[in-house]
C-alpha cells in the first residue's frame, strides 16, 4: 500500500485581528485624562454643594491644584535616575469628603515599577486636597530626565 501524493499550497496569512469594514479599529488607551477634567455629573456636584454647604471646586481647578501638590512631593528615585528612566504615569486617586487621599492607584503605568511606585508614595504624601470633596481623581505623573 503507497500513500497517496499530497497536494498542498501555501496562502498569504489573512489578518483575523486587525481592524475590518465591520469592525473598525478601536484605540488601545482612552484618554481619560481629559474626560476626568472636564466632566462633573450634576447629581454629584449638588451632592458635594450640598454636604459642605457650598460650591465644590471646579475640576479644573482642583486638577491644577493636586498637580501642584504632588509636584511639592515628588522624587525621581535615584535608581531610576542610575538606569535613565523616563515613563508617564496615570494615579487614580480615591479622596474622602474632606480631601483626604483614601487610595492611589495606577491607572495606567509608566513601564517601570520604581516609577509607578514614586507617584503613589508622592500622592499618599499630598495629605488632604482643600475643597475636593468625596471624588475619584486621575492625575498624570510624568517622569523626564533633562
Amino acid at each position: 500500500m503507497t500513500p497517496a501524493a499530497l497536494q498542498a499550497q501555501l496562502l498569504p496569512r489573512r489578518a483575523t485581528t486587525g481592524p475590518t469594514p465591520d469592525r473598525p479599529a478601536e484605540p488601545v488607551l482612552k484618554d481619560t485624562l481629559s474626560e476626568a477634567t472636564t466632566q462633573q455629573p450634576a447629581a454629584s456636584a449638588a451632592l458635594l454643594r450640598a454636604a459642605r454647604g457650598g460650591s465644590p471646586a471646579r475640576p479644573a481647578a482642583l486638577q491644577r491644584t493636586a498637580q501642584r501638590k504632588l509636584a511639592a512631593h515628588l522624587f525621581y528615585p535615584p535608581e531610576a535616575i542610575a538606569r535613565g528612566l523616563e515613563g508617564e504615569a496615570r494615579l487614580l486617586l480615591t479622596l474622602d469628603d474632606a480631601g483626604r487621599v483614601l487610595e492611589a492607584d495606577i491607572a495606567a503605568s509608566s513601564g517601570h515599577a520604581v516609577l509607578d511606585r514614586a507617584a503613589v508614595a508622592a500622592a499618599y504624601a499630598m495629605g488632604r486636597l482643600p475643597a475636593a470633596g468625596g471624588r475619584e481623581l486621575i492625575l498624570p505623573v510624568v517622569f523626564r530626565l533633562q
